[in-house]
Order: structure tokens, then C-alpha cells, then sequence
């Protein structure tokens, strides 16, 4: 962990000192080169890297216009990225199966395509207050850090929702992510969790949740724009939480950004987020690594959503110092 790194995490946590924090992280960090890239120079002296969330392209993939298998193959020809970040529930019932992994790998092999994370959904909350679903939820997640294994993924990305008050989901949280956390550590696989509503929106709650887990294969995704902490009955946030502030706290566990995008001006900008004060906020924690895409936005396609992305991170990314 670089001195700027630790001086960040004792400046988030308050801590007087690092000896409660964990010592180092799992390295999730990418070659940051690129042969293809006429910008190469840029890209390697840069503190990250683009991948590709699948999310993007969820209303692609749920009209069967491509499957999982194309993913990787589409990310490289399409939008010239190399690196890929999964969702579980477009090859749910895959986990396990090795021929269809291994025929994975080989559409990322033969592409030049890094897996990075797998993004898991529907496999139960890290957060149950009921001690038997939690241990449920957490069985049903090993799977998941075994194919990531399988694939080369660095990491996973959880779900630490629970019902009932913030403190005892926090408890419940840090029980069920120390104990995955402790069966993924055997894969050299990171537990890593989204600001991804209820108290996991609240920057604070999420950074005290890392702090108190204490497992340095345990960590944080932060996300740009999912900041709301509560809905109404249409689904409308009605209250949001500081999205600057709670990526600030998040970074001092993060092991991937989420580069979330919904708009776009005139003029490329993202409408919603400012992405240089957001990526300056990343730098200054030390992060090196992938941010990926996620544009999930309506107005546009989704093709040209990511594109309009990765142009303002490219734009951006040699004026962040």
C-alpha cells in the first residue's frame, strides 16, 4: 500500500494510527498499457484503466441480441476495451459448469480480454438479520468466487442489504462479509461491495462496515450515481445521499470504480456527475486500477451511451493531477 494510500485511509477512518486497518490489498490493479491505444503513453502513466460493466448492455443481452459468450468479443470490437466485469444473473446457472467457463476464457483469450470482477445479484443478502439466511447467502455466494477463480477475476461484487435498523444491519454485514471474505481469501478472490441502495448508499455506514470487517480482501465498489437511500412506492428517490462525499469515504477501501452515467450534454459531458471532480476524488486516494463503464441511461442506446462514457474518461483522464 503506497504512503499516499495509507495517509487517505487514516484521514477517512479517523484512525490515529493504520494498525487497525488491514495491512495490504489484493492487487486488482491492471497493466496499464495498451499496444492498440494511440494514446498508450497517456493510459500507461495513468492511475486507471477502462472496463466494461455488463449492465450496460442488459437491455441488449435480455432481447437476446447477444448472450453472455458474446460479451467479451463485443466489449474488444465494438468499444475497443479490453477488460470485462460480469453479471452473475446473465449466466446464472453457469457457475459451476466447466465446459461453459472454459469456453469463456477462450473468447476472452483469443480477443485479448481481461475478467475482472462478476457482479453477483439474487444470491441472498450479506446483511440478514436471521443468522441461518445469512449463512445461506453466504454458501450461495462461494460458487460465484470459485468461478471467478476459474475465469481470473480479482474480485466479486456483493450485496450487504438486510432489514431492520442501520446498526444492526451493520452488525449482520460485517459478520457475513468477514466470513465470505474468509472463504474467498482462500482463492485469492476480493469481497467487494456497491453503494447499491438501502444503508449500502450511505457512504459512511459502508466505510465503518470495511472498517470494522477488517479482511484486506474485503473492500468496496464505489459507484457514481447510486446514492439513494430511499424510494418511493414508484420506485422515485426521495432522499439521496451526497454522492462526492460518499465516494470520498468508499475510496479508502475500493478495489474497482464503478463509472455510472445515465446523460450526456452538448458537449459529452455527463449531466448528472461531475466526472472530474469524481475522478480527482479517486486519484487523490491513491487508487490505481480499473473504472468500469456502466451507462444506464434511456435516452440514447446503449452502444452509443458507452461510447459517450469511455470518450469522457479518455477525455478527462490527462487533465486529473
Amino acid at each position: 500500500m503506497s504512503n499516499n494510500r495509507r495517509q487517505f485511509i487514516q484521514q477517512v477512518t479517523g484512525l490515529a494510527g493504520i494498525a487497525l486497518m488491514p495491512s495490504a490489498f489484493y492487487s486488482c490493479s491492471p497493466k496499464l498499457e495498451n499496444g492498440n491505444n494511440p494514446n498508450a503513453a497517456n493510459v500507461k502513466n495513468s492511475f486507471f484503466e477502462i472496463s466494461l460493466a455488463q449492465w450496460s448492455l442488459h437491455r441488449t443481452l435480455r432481447s437476446k441480441k447477444i448472450d453472455n459468450l458474446d460479451f467479451p468479443v463485443v466489449t474488444k470490437k465494438e468499444f475497443g476495451i479490453s477488460a470485462v466485469e460480469y453479471v452473475n444473473t446473465f449466466f446464472k446457472d453457469k457457475a459451476k459448469d466447466t465446459a461453459y467457463l472454459n469456453e469463456l476464457l477462450k473468447r476472452c483469450s483469443d480477443h485479448g480480454v481481461k475478467n475482472h470482477l462478476i457482479m453477483c445479484d439474487g444470491e441472498g443478502n450479506l446483511g440478514e438479520l436471521d443468522s441461518t439466511k445469512r449463512m445461506q447467502a453466504i454458501d450461495n455466494h462461494k460458487k460465484w468466487v470459485e468461478a471467478a477463480k476459474h475465469l481470473g477475476c480479482s474480485s466479486i461484487r456483493v450485496n450487504a442489504y438486510g432489514l431492520g435498523s442501520a446498526e444492526d444491519v451493520q452488525k449482520a454485514a460485517i459478520d457475513g462479509l468477514g466470513l465470505l471474505g474468509e472463504y474467498a481469501a482462500k482463492e485469492k478472490i476480493n469481497v467487494i461491495v456497491e453503494n447499491h441502495g438501502g444503508y449500502s448508499s450511505d457512504g459512511f455506514w459502508l466505510s465503518t462496515v470495511m472498517k470494522n470487517v477488517g479482511k484486506k480482501n474485503v473492500g468496496t465498489l464505489p459507484d457514481f450515481n447510486n446514492f439513494c437511500l430511499i424510494r418511493d412506492s414508484k420506485n422515485k428517490c426521495i432522499e439521496e445521499y451526497d454522492k462526492y462525499k460518499g465516494t470520498y469515504e468508499m475510496m479508502a477501501y475500493a478495489k474497482a470504480v464503478s463509472a455510472k452515467s445515465m446523460d450526456f450534454d452538448a458537449e459529452g459531458n455527463c449531466i448528472e456527475t461531475d466526472y472530474k471532480r469524481m475522478l480527482k476524488i479517486v486519484k487523490d486516494s491513491g487508487f490505481k486500477g480499473y473504472i468500469g463503464i456502466e451507462y444506464e441511461g434511456d435516452r440514447i442506446g446503449e452502444y452509443e451511451g458507452i461510447l459517450k462514457t469511455k470518450a469522457l474518461l479518455e477525455r478527462l483522464r490527462p487533465t486529473i493531477i
